[in-house]
């Protein structure tokens, strides 16, 4: 037999009662935006070899050029500042094609370039 809960909802709305319709809708977003802003700022923290390997593959490149361009990437402890922005930044210090610089990455050149990039200096960090 099913415990019957006591009904205590309108000792619990008590607080929102008075509030309006428009009153109740920001409080709810405002509540909302409260929950989902630890999971929102550990996504703009945290990434991880898969999210990266999807990065890459958004920017053009094969699974297997992917998966070996984050392999590099973590190699350098780069990973938390993003494969792509790597693959990016290489490609823009080096003037040349952002698939060209991934493949370079790929086959582990310019991996002391890479590093290079994020560690200090003007307009290096990320």
């Amino acid at each position: 037999m099913p415990i019957k809960r006591e009904d205590d909802f309108e000792k619990r709305r008590e607080h929102l009662k008075s509030l309006s319709d428009e009153e109740l809708k920001k409080r709810f977003w405002d509540l909302a935006d409260e929950i989902v802003k630890p999971l929102a700022h550990l996504a703009y923290t945290h990434t991880s070899p898969s999210i990266e390997r999807s990065v890459l593959l958004r920017m053009g490149f094969s699974s297997i050029e992917a998966k070996e361009i984050v392999n590099k990437v973590e190699e350098l402890n780069l990973l938390p500042k993003g494969a792509g922005n790597v693959v990016y930044r290489l490609s823009k210090k080096k003037d040349i094609g952002i698939r060209e610089a991934g493949l370079l990455l790929a086959d582990g050149k310019c991996m002391d370039e890479a590093l290079c990039l994020f560690s200090g200096g003007e307009n290096n960090g990320a």
